[in-house]
């Protein structure tokens, strides 16, 4: 049975140092389940209690479960691989005290930091991505950090492939399962970013559907797509001009995304994201209406 959650980055409520003041948890969590949302990811550290029973308290109330956490690593850097891994098991201490070992930690490279890679999000070329010494030093880093997580917490790691980051395009998603363990890593299946970074998310489900363990259901806006790429727009700015759409107005074909989960008997959970930066927008509508699309699509 598919079940649907919601995120805190609906709610503006990102990792990037960011202007603005954002929702604050309760709001989040209320609004989440007032539109019917089953469950929730954690948002950035301390942004929820880190307290595990009154974190606990806060998802029972609302009938809520703890879906997974977002975790952010500059893995192409090798330094900063102790600093993830810490990171990554406390963080997965949490979810487990919470929610016993269901959750995932939601690993990613440390999007948003390379001037690059957030100034071409979009429209990379293949001589801005990662050279073969980076990809080694990447895949090893995101092994050691889900190893930890595992042995350490029995929870699983996915991999969240992200525009801005050095995992974005097709091709680089591609690389890094291919030099990552199957039985280790998963992957958490974003169809937004997969859209925006170049590829076809239909194709993309069929071509990992044995590594996606975890599906985020984001849209892309067409037009906005194409005005970033030929204005040269940053991916903050393609976020603030609404590439995440609302779902169901964009060109994701999220019934056929449905259709090939169905098919492949997927069970795991889909959560609902479309990233506003803060202050965007009225979360809540978008919510409901992104749950109304769902029910109309069968969801």
């Amino acid at each position: 049975m598919i079940r649907i959650g919601n995120a805190p980055c609906s709610w503006g409520v990102l990792e990037f140092d960011l202007e603005g003041q954002a929702a604050g948890y309760v709001q989040v969590l209320d609004e989440i389940a007032q539109t019917g949302y089953a469950g929730t990811e954690l948002g950035d550290w301390g942004f929820m209690p880190t307290d595990p029973a009154r974190l606990k308290a806060e998802l029972a109330e609302r009938n809520l479960t703890m879906l997974g956490a977002f975790v952010p690593v500059d893995l192409k850097d090798a330094a900063a691989h102790a600093t993830g891994r810490e990171t990554a098991v406390r963080t997965a201490r949490l979810l487990a005290d919470v929610q016993g070992s269901q959750p995932f930690i939601v690993l990613a490279d440390d999007n948003g930091k390379d001037p690059v890679r957030t100034g071409h999000a979009g429209r990379i070329r293949p001589e801005e991505g990662l050279s073969e010494a980076e990809w080694q030093v990447f895949a090893k880093g995101a092994m050691q950090i889900a190893e930890a997580v595992r042995s350490e917490t029995g929870l699983r790691t996915v991999f969240h492939h992200h525009c801005a980051g050095n995992v974005e395009t097709p091709e680089e998603v591609e690389t890094l399962l291919q030099a990552t363990d199957p039985a280790l890593l998963g992957l958490c299946f974003d169809t937004g970013h997969y859209r925006f970074g170049g590829g076809d998310p239909l194709a993309g489900l069929r071509r990992h559907a044995n590594r996606i363990w975890h599906v985020h259901f984001k849209d892309c806006q067409p037009e906005v797509a194409a005005c970033s790429r030929e204005q040269g727009w940053d991916y903050f700015q393609s976020v603030r001009q609404g590439i995440f759409c609302e779902l169901g107005q964009g060109d994701v074909d999220f019934p056929a995304i449905q259709a090939e989960l169905e098919k492949r008997s997927y069970d795991g959970w889909i959560v609902v994201e479309q990233d506003v930066l803060p202050g965007m927008g009225a979360p809540r509508e978008s919510a409901q209406r992104n749950q109304d699309y769902l029910k109309q699509i069968g969801l």
